[in-house]
């Protein structure tokens, strides 16, 4: 039988009122701080994102020689990003291919069989422009090219025009319609300014990302080191 000693008939004591209000009020303090570092994050995340996926479009068009200059279409053959948007124009995407065979298809000029492939996924980066986009895609593409579903990102626009571009074979930026229906042997559509794609939330809230003439360089604005 054990010898009585106070601590062993001492009687547990529980946390008072004071104490519990006070963890709660430093909890609602953490969760207030936490939640618009959460929403900076997810933009940051975004960004990044989209940023890697230009300079991936440009690291393929450096490493894959695709100039045929006997031919007037060959710049359709250039690597692309290309920022579409699903039926009902509610949700944005982005895509990367060549044409590579120069048919200049109307679906902002490649096809899926032509479409650069995820080097996470292992699936095409690929969606037909105003088809029906479901969450998640259909399982044959790669989830991530869905800016709305994965970000909230609800409009993509580009001060060079329309919202894709290409690099030729030295990383050098093109633009516009007149490199994805090129029909002559020229450099029509190279970009002789800076291209600057802005990027909107859901909350309003925007980034931009810019693509410098004759290199090519791609960076965050505000990040010129990223």
């Amino acid at each position: 039988m054990k010898p009585f000693t106070p601590e062993s008939h001492r009687t547990k004591r529980g946390f008072t009122m004071l104490e519990l209000v006070i963890v709660i009020v430093v909890l609602g303090i953490l969760a207030a701080m936490a939640i618009p570092r959460m929403d900076r994050d997810m933009k940051q995340e975004a960004a990044d994102h989209i940023l890697a996926q230009i300079r991936y479009t440009q690291h393929l068009a450096l490493n894959d020689y695709k100039h045929k200059f006997d031919s007037e279409f060959w710049q359709r053959r250039f690597w692309h990003i290309t920022f579409g948007s699903c039926s009902g124009n509610t949700v944005k995407f982005y895509m990367i291919g060549s044409d590579n065979n120069m048919t200049g298809s109307t679906n902002a000029s490649f096809a899926k069989t032509e479409a650069a492939i995820d080097p996470v996924t292992g699936k095409p980066i690929f969606w037909q422009n105003g088809a029906i986009c479901p969450e998640g895609g259909d399982g044959t593409v790669s989830e991530d090219i869905f800016l709305t579903y994965k970000f909230g990102i609800t409009n993509v626009t580009n001060s060079c025009g329309a919202a894709h571009i290409a690099f030729d074979h030295l990383g050098r930026p093109f633009h516009g319609s007149a490199f994805t229906n090129a029909d002559a042997v020229d450099y029509e559509g190279y970009a002789d300014q800076r291209c600057t794609f802005t990027f909107t939330l859901s909350d309003g809230d925007s980034f931009q990302i810019h693509v410098e003439p004759e290199t090519g360089y791609a960076y965050i604005e505000g990040q010129e080191s990223s």
